[in-house]
């Protein structure tokens, strides 16, 4: 147990550059404090305790903000930055050194009984305000963009963002270490208006060549009379 709280302090003060000292990220760290609560009451909750399951998760929303479903599989390492008004529901599942930011939602869009929130594969970045909605997986490495809703399958190590989500840009291999650099995401829709706007200048150009092959050989007939 102690050896699992170590590795979990452990990766926070490795992906937040405000975690000054291990007991500052034991104290004062709400993401941290969810994943404990979810580990007691997912206890409970796998020995068909399940209202004292979702007693501690209760508990756990009533002071971290971050509601875990007892029900749902948590790899290790997972790091919630900020976390407030993370939602992850019953059926979700998340692999190792998961990253997740404030205000994401891991939803589910049916009503029936089984499987029908995400699995999100290890090393995946989810930013903040994201909602993913359904029961298909996100690759490894994938990232999430901030406030992108995705409601369909993500390849492994692409990147998201829009509404509804679209992938923007797919890579074979992860990089080493995780980031999330939320400017240097492409704009897909900026994008497709760029490649309007050249090509509403290649067509002027032609035209302002035709205009002059016009021209000139109107001047070439009138001259001829």
């Amino acid at each position: 147990m102690f050896e699992r709280l170590r590795e979990d302090i452990q990766s926070v003060q490795e992906r937040d550059p405000a975690a000054r000292s291990a007991l500052e990220v034991f104290f004062c760290y709400p993401g941290l404090h969810a994943i404990w609560f979810h580990r007691f009451a997912n206890w409970f909750w796998r020995r068909e305790c399940f209202f004292l399951g979702r007693f501690l998760s209760h508990l756990g929303r009533f002071f971290t903000g971050i509601e875990i479903h007892p029900g749902a599989t948590i790899g290790r390492r997972l790091f919630i930055d900020h976390g407030m008004g993370v939602v992850i529901g019953e059926t979700a599942e998340i692999g190792d050194d998961v990253t997740i930011y404030h205000g994401v939602t891991l939803g589910g869009v049916s009503l029936e009984k089984k499987k029908r929130h995400p699995t999100i594969g290890s090393n995946a970045i989810i930013g903040s305000g994201a909602k993913v909605l359904g029961p298909f997986t996100v690759g490894e490495g994938a990232k999430i963009g901030s406030n992108s809703v995705v409601v369909k399958e993500v390849p492994p190590n692409a990147s998201v963002v829009g509404i509804p989500g679209r992938v923007v840009m797919a890579t074979e291999k992860p990089k080493e270490k995780a980031d999330f650099e939320h400017g240097k995401l492409p704009d897909p829709e900026a994008k497709a208006i760029s490649c309007l706007f050249e090509q509403l200048r290649e067509l002027e150009r032609k035209y302002a060549e035709l205009s002059a092959d016009h021209a000139a050989l109107k001047r070439e007939v009138e001259g001829k009379r």
